[in-house]
C-alpha cells in the first residue's frame, strides 16, 4: 500500500472530514440513483404500451389506406395526397422525472382539415385520415418519451460510475489511509510513552 500523506493529526482529521461527505455523498447519490432507476422503469412500460398502441394503431391504418385504394383507385388517392398540407410543430420543452429536468420535444399535431371534395370520394378517405392522424399523435407520443428515457438512461449511468468510484476508490483509500496514520500515530505515541518512562527510571536512579 503506497500512501502519500504526511501521517499527522491535522491530515487525520481532513481526511475523517473527507470520509465523511464521502459517505454522505455516496448514500445520497445512491438513493438518487435508485429514484432514477425507478423512473426510468416506470417510463420503460409506457414505452412498451404506447408500442403496443401504435401496433394496432399501425393494424388499422393500413388496411384503412388499402381498401381506399381499391375503393378510390390510385390516380384519385394521389390527387388527394396532392392536396392535402398539415404543418406540424415541434416544441422544445422541460419534464421534471425522478426531481431532475430534462430537454425533451413535443410535437403539435394540427386540426384536421377538409383538403378534397366530397364528390369522387368515400367516406373511407375520411376513415384513412382519423386512423393516421390517430397514428401520428401516438409517434409523436413515443418520440416525446424516448428522447427522456435516452436522457434519463445517461443520468443514471453517470450517477453509477460516481456510486462505483467513491464505492471502490475514493472510500477505501480514505479509509486505508486512516487506518494508516492512526498506527503510525499510536507506534510514535508508544514510543514515547517508553521514552518518557525510560528516561524517568534513569532519573530515579541517578536521584538514588
Amino acid at each position: 500500500m503506497n500512501i502519500n500523506v504526511a501521517p499527522t493529526k491535522s491530515n487525520l482529521l481532513n481526511i475523517k472530514e473527507q470520509l465523511s461527505v464521502s459517505t454522505n455523498g455516496y448514500e445520497l447519490l445512491e438513493e438518487k440513483r435508485e429514484i432514477l432507476v425507478r423512473e426510468l422503469m416506470r417510463l420503460v412500460e409506457q414505452v412498451k404500451l404506447l408500442e403496443d398502441e401504435i401496433e394496432k394503431a399501425i393494424d388499422e391504418a393500413y388496411p384503412a389506406f388499402k381498401r381506399m385504394l381499391m375503393l378510390d383507385g390510385a390516380d384519385q388517392v394521389e390527387r388527394i395526397a396532392h392536396a392535402i398540407h398539415y404543418d406540424f410543430d415541434m416544441i422544445e420543452k422541460t419534464a421534471a422525472v425522478g426531481g431532475m429536468q430534462f430537454e425533451t420535444i413535443e410535437v403539435a399535431l394540427p386540426q384536421k382539415e377538409l383538403f378534397y371534395s366530397f364528390l369522387g370520394t368515400y367516406a373511407n378517405t375520411d376513415v384513412v385520415i382519423v386512423k393516421f392522424f390517430e397514428l401520428l399523435s401516438l409517434l409523436a407520443q413515443m418520440a416525446s418519451i424516448r428522447t427522456i428515457v435516452w436522457r434519463l438512461a445517461e443520468e443514471v449511468k453517470r450517477t453509477q460510475r460516481r456510486v462505483n468510484a467513491l464505492d471502490k476508490m475514493i472510500i477505501p483509500q480514505a479509509t486505508e489511509t486512516i487506518k494508516y496514520i492512526e498506527g503510525v500515530l499510536e507506534e510514535r505515541e508508544r514510543e514515547n510513552v517508553f521514552v518518557l518512562k525510560a528516561l524517568k527510571k534513569k532519573q530515579e536512579t541517578l536521584n538514588s
